[in-house]
């Protein structure tokens, strides 16, 4: 239980840290700046492990990279 309650506090941070390096604006509700940083995390650490069944963790730099490339592809993809 507490392994999501951390992973909903980390992808808060690293979702918000990441609307705010995106150099242009990113309209998405609380929920959705979560789930932004828990893909970019798990992103992140799929580039990393690339698929192994690691329990290592890609670090709070690769989470922030993640991030700021799903917001780069959705945007890319369409969405607003």
């Amino acid at each position: 239980m507490f392994r999501v309650i951390g992973a909903l506090f980390s992808g808060l941070f690293i979702g918000l840290a990441a609307r705010f390096l995106y150099p242009a604006d990113v309209p998405m509700g609380l929920g959705m700046t979560i789930l932004l940083g828990v893909g970019g995390s798990l992103l992140a650490d799929l580039a990393v492990n690339r698929g192994a069944r690691s329990y290592s963790r890609p670090g709070c730099l690769a989470s922030l990279v993640g991030a700021v490339a799903l917001i780069f592809i959705g945007r890319h993809l369409g969405w607003h």
